[in-house]
This record gives structure tokens, C-alpha cells and sequence, in this order.
């Protein structure tokens, strides 16, 4: 049984899907398809742009998500199904672009709602007020006492429950900066401040979650045709207007990632196929359960290595 999963916000390369654009009809036509839904040449700053303009909230949650359906379509044109994985799930931003494959999103409803949920998420809090760590060698439980220390008063919440061993916090910067050395002072291997615009997946992100549930409601969700693992229950939903809420409510909760692969191999999940760029969430599978065989797919070679297997 296999599980099809799609990057979060990090993943973001210059020149990402351009190979694969080329080489298939099927994948330009994402990229083209994203760029009349936002009215903007989003491929051109994909392909040609600068990093640091890429790597914008804004523009880097479409820009995945197109990266990451552009592999979907290349895969389709193979004569590979989003049918072929008995569950999608997405880190974060990955969500909507799990959905987009599942065809509960269109690709132009996906693209938008990224770009006014990227924005939303910029704007909830001023720039140099909020800050993310990540805690490394600590587990959930420590993180989660680490971050109760450190608030003081402020918002200092365990975000991003990675791995075994990786756990994000967010919230205020002096908080999460208290919570930095207060884990290290606990044992913890590393713990670094993340080169983020905002603090995400924290009570502090509240703004955004109102003008989404907005967005959100102008939007028509389908049923998916393979089960979604949620971000913030770490289990299988399909229900239309439950996602609606979820993806609400992920504004403001925790990423489950540990949880969530640990739910799919309970289920039976085997292997698991990163669609789209980078290979971060085939390492955090890895370290979740080594029984996992992982394939990260995000170019024609390795398009090319994955059919066989899928089909």
C-alpha cells in the first residue's frame, strides 16, 4: 500500500519543474494554468527569478503547489493515477496541493487560495515580532515543556511535529528565542532559529485563519478521490466541508507529521512517494519508521524510476 505525499514551504528551488515542463505537455500546463489564475508570471520567476523573491510566502506556496502537480499531470500522462496511493497528505502548504491532486481543489482554486493564504499568513504579524526554532533531539512531549517555559506571558507553541526527533516551535521571537537556549540547556542536539517571514502554525496566526475561513468559503471542495491525512488530526478524512474546517484550523494548529505517517503505516501504507520539489519529507519518513521505503519524484529521471513501480 502506498501513500503519495506533497513538500511544505522550504522546498523551493530556482528552476524547479523546468525539466519536466519541457519534457511534458501535461506539466507546462500547470504552470500555465497557475500563472492566468494569479494573472502574473509566476513559471518566470519559477524558472528565472531570484531566490529570495521565490522564497516570499506568497509566491513560494503556489509555486510549490504547481511544481508539485506538474509532477502529478507527468505522471498521469505515464498512465499513473492519483488512484494508485491509497491515501495523499501535504506538510503544511502541502495540504492544499495534496487535495489539488486528489481533485477536491481545481489547480486555479489551489493557486489562489496559497497566494491569499500566504499573504494572510505575511500580514497576520509585523515582520521581527515572531520568530520559529527548530528543536532537534528532543521529542514532542520535552518541546512541548520547553515551549511552556519559554512564553512568559507570550505565545511560544510546538508547531511543526516533524519527526522523532524534530519538532518546530513558533510564536513570539523572545520567547521562541528563550526556548532555543532553554532546550539546549535540556539536552537538545541542536536548536536554531529558521530563516522564516513569520510564525507560522501558532496561535499568533489567528488573522489569518479569519481572512481564510473567508477564502475559503467561495470555494468549491469536492470529495477527494483518495483519502487526505490531515495536518492537525494525523488521520483520514474525505468529507468536504470537514476539510473546509481543517484547513482552517491548520492556520492556527499543529503540523502532525509524525503522527500522520505513523497513522498511514498503521493502515498499511508501505511506501511512500514524495511528489514535487526536494526530499525533506522522505527523511522525516525515514526516521518516523525505517520499514517505510521512500521515493522522491520531482524530475523525468526520477519520474522515470517511480512508473514502473506504480503502475
Amino acid at each position: 500500500m502506498r501513500a503519495f505525499v506533497f513538500p511544505g514551504q522550504g522546498a523551493q528551488t530556482i528552476g524547479m519543474g523546468k525539466v519536466l515542463a519541457d519534457a511534458y505537455p501535461a506539466a507546462k500546463a500547470v504552470f500555465d494554468e497557475v500563472d492566468a489564475a494569479l494573472s502574473e508570471n509566476l513559471s518566470g520567476l519559477i524558472w528565472e527569478g531570484d531566490i529570495a523573491d521565490l522564497t516570499l510566502t506568497a509566491n513560494a506556496q503556489p509555486a510549490l503547489m504547481a511544481t508539485s502537480i506538474a509532477v502529478m499531470r507527468a505522471l498521469e500522462a505515464e498512465g499513473v493515477n492519483v488512484t494508485a496511493a491509497y491515501f495523499v497528505a501535504g506538510h503544511s502548504l502541502g495540504e492544499y496541493v495534496a487535495l489539488a491532486a486528489a481533485g477536491a481543489l481545481t489547480v486555479a482554486d489551489a493557486a489562489r487560495l496559497l497566494r491569499a493564504r500566504g499573504t494572510a499568513m505575511q500580514e497576520a504579524v509585523p515582520v521581527g515580532v515572531g520568530a520559529m526554532a527548530a528543536i532537534l533531539g528532543l521529542d514532542l512531549a520535552a518541546v512541548q515543556d520547553v515551549a511552556a517555559e519559554a512564553a512568559q506571558g507570550e505565545v511560544c507553541q510546538a508547531a511543526n511535529d516533524n519527526d522523532p526527533a524534530q519538532v518546530v516551535v513558533s510564536g513570539h521571537k523572545a520567547a521562541v528565542e528563550r526556548a532555543v537556549e532553554i532546550a539546549k540547556a535540556k539536552g537538545a542536539k541542536r536548536a536554531l532559529l529558521l530563516p522564516v517571514s513569520a510564525p507560522f502554525h501558532c496561535s499568533l496566526m489567528a488573522p489569518a485563519a479569519e481572512t481564510m475561513q473567508q477564502a475559503l468559503s467561495d470555494v468549491a471542495i469536492q470529495t477527494p478521490a483518495v483519502p487526505l491525512v490531515a495536518n492537525v488530526r494525523a488521520e483520514a478524512v474525505t468529507d468536504p466541508e470537514t476539510i473546509r474546517s481543517l484547513l482552517i484550523e491548520q492556520i492556527t494548529g499543529a503540523v502532525r507529521w509524525r503522527e500522520s505517517v505513523q497513522y498511514m503505516a498503521a493502515q498499511g501504507v508501505t511506501e511512500v512517494y514524495e511528489i514535487g520539489a526536494g526530499k525533506a519529507l522522505s527523511g522525516m519518513v525515514k526516521r518516523i519508521d525505517r520499514s517505510i521505503t521512500t521515493q522522491a519524484i520531482g524530475g523525468p529521471d526520477e519520474l522515470e524510476a517511480a512508473i514502473a513501480a506504480l503502475k
